[in-house]
C-alpha cells in the first residue's frame, strides 16, 4: 500500500490543527465524510443555545433583544463570518436561507444592470440556485436565462452585451471541481456584468477569497459547522452598498424599523439585506462553531485539506482499482475543494453499504460517490480507514444486500 495507517498516524500527530478536532461531536466508530452536506455539531453548540433559552430568552425574556444584542446578530456574525471567505467588517449579512440569499443577491444585481435583461446561470449549479432564478425571472418578467455548463461557453454568452450577471458556484456539489474565482470574476466584470457566487461548498473548506465578487452567497451548516438549518450570507461587495436594492424589503433591513414607517427605505450598508427577524437559536449554535473557526489558521486549512484529499484519491486509486470506480474530481488541487467524488454503475448501494460499515459520505444521482473531507476534524487516518473499508465493500460485493437497493428519501 502507498501509506500505511501507521504513516497516516504520525501525519496526524504532526497535524497543527489536531487539537481542534476535540471540539465537535463525532460518534465512536464513524468516520464522517459528509461535512460538505451537515458538519459535525461543535461541543460548544448545545450549551450555547442552552444559555440563549435559560438565560437570554428565560432570563430577560423581550429585553434580550436589546440586552444580548439579538437585533444586531445578523450584522456581529457576519462580521465574524467575513474573514472566512476574504470579506471585511461590514460587508456580510447573515439570516435566512440560501434560496432566499440569491433571491437577494440576484435581483439586486438586475436592479444595477437596468439595461440588461439577461442572467447567466450554470446547468450544474445546485438546484436551488437555479430554481430561484426560474422564479425570480418568471416573477420580475422580461428576463431571460442563458444557461452555461461551468465556465464552458461563459465568453460566447456574455458576447452580446445583455448579460446583467452571472450565478456560479465556485465548487460543483457533485464533482467537487473548483473554479478560479479571481479569472472569471474578472471575464464577467469586463464584459459589464455582475458577478454573483455560490460560496456553499467553499466557505470553511478552505481560504476563500470573495473580494472582487459583485455579491456572493452561502450557507453555514455544511464546512462552518453551524448546524441543521443554521442561516444562510450573503456578501455584498462596499461599491454597491449605497445603490444596490433587493426586491426582498423586509423590516429587518429598513432604515428605521422602529420608527414603523407605512413605506420602505433601506437601510445603510449590507444591512439593507438583512429581511426577517433572526433565528436566534440557530444563531447561538453558529456562533458557537465560528469561536471554533477564529483558532484556525486558514492557510493550515487549506494545506490539510489539499492533503487529505490527495491521499484519499490515491488510495481509493490503488485499493479499488479493479472495481469499475471513475475518479471525476480534478487530480490538481488548485481545481478542487474539499471533496472528492467517484462514480460507480451502481453507486447509491455501494454507498448504502459503506454507510453501514462506519464510513458515511454520500450519494448523489445518478452515479456519484461523494466524500467531503472537513480539516478541522477529519484525520489522515480516517482517510486511511474509509478506503480501505470502501475497498472491502466493492472486493466482497457487501453492496449487492437487497436492502441496500432500497432508496431513501434523502440521499
Amino acid at each position: 500500500m502507498t501509506i500505511s495507517r501507521a504513516d497516516c498516524a504520525a501525519l496526524d500527530a504532526a497535524d497543527p490543527l489536531r487539537h481542534l478536532r476535540d471540539e465537535f461531536v463525532l460518534p465512536e466508530g464513524t468516520v464522517y465524510l459528509v461535512g460538505n452536506s451537515l458538519g459535525a455539531p461543535p461541543k460548544g453548540a448545545a450549551a450555547a443555545v442552552t444559555r440563549v433559552v435559560a438565560e437570554e430568552w428565560g432570563g430577560r425574556l423581550v429585553g434580550a433583544w436589546n440586552a444580548d444584542g439579538w437585533f444586531d446578530l445578523p450584522v456581529s456574525t457576519g462580521d465574524r463570518l467575513a474573514p472566512l471567505i476574504g470579506a471585511g467588517p461590514g460587508q456580510v449579512v447573515v439570516g435566512d436561507t440560501t434560496s432566499i440569499a440569491i433571491v437577494k443577491a440576484v435581483s439586486a444585481a438586475l436592479r444595477l444592470r437596468p439595461g440588461r435583461r439577461v442572467i447567466v446561470s450554470d446547468l450544474d449549479n445546485f438546484p436551488t440556485d437555479r430554481y430561484m432564478v426560474q422564479g425570480l425571472a418568471g416573477a420580475l418578467g422580461g428576463h431571460e436565462i442563458r444557461d452555461v455548463r461551468g465556465t464552458e461557453g461563459l465568453d460566447a454568452a456574455l458576447a452580446g452585451g445583455d448579460v446583467a450577471c452571472v450565478l456560479l458556484s465556485e465548487v460543483d456539489y457533485r464533482t467537487g471541481n473548483r473554479h478560479d474565482t479571481a479569472e472569471v470574476t474578472a471575464r464577467v466584470q469586463a464584459a459589464g456584468a455582475l458577478m454573483v457566487w455560490d460560496l456553499c461548498h467553499s466557505a470553511g473548506a478552505y481560504r476563500v477569497d470573495v473580494s472582487p465578487a459583485d455579491f456572493a452567497v452561502g450557507c453555514t451548516y455544511k464546512y462552518l459547522n453551524g448546524g441543521p438549518g443554521s442561516p444562510a450570507f450573503v456578501y455584498v461587495h462596499p461599491r454597491h452598498h449605497a445603490d444596490a436594492e433587493h426586491i426582498l424589503t423586509g423590516w429587518h433591513g429598513h432604515a428605521a424599523p422602529f420608527a414603523f414607517e407605512p413605506g420602505y427605505r433601506p437601510a445603510e450598508g449590507v444591512r439593507r439585506f438583512a429581511v426577517s427577524t433572526p433565528h436566534v437559536l440557530s444563531f447561538a449554535a453558529l456562533n458557537a462553531s465560528l469561536d471554533v473557526w477564529e483558532r484556525a489558521d486558514l492557510a493550515e486549512v487549506r494545506a490539510k485539506s489539499v492533503a487529505l484529499t490527495s491521499l484519499f484519491i490515491d488510495l481509493v486509486e490503488e485499493l479499488c482499482a479493479p472495481y469499475g470506480l471513475g475518479l471525476v474530481t480534478s487530480r490538481d488541487p488548485e481545481r478542487r475543494g474539499s471533496q472528492v467524488s467517484f462514480t460507480h454503475p451502481e453507486g447509491y448501494p455501494v454507498m448504502r453499504a459503506l454507510i453501514d460499515r462506519g464510513v458515511q459520505g454520500d450519494f448523489r444521482a445518478p452515479d456519484i460517490l461523494r466524500f467531503g473531507f472537513a480539516p478541522l476534524y477529519i484525520r489522515h487516518v480516517d482517510v486511511h480507514d474509509a478506503a480501505v473499508t470502501l475497498a472491502e465493500v466493492l472486493e466482497k460485493e457487501h453492496w449487492r444486500d437487497e436492502r441496500y437497493m432500497r432508496r431513501l428519501a434523502v440521499t
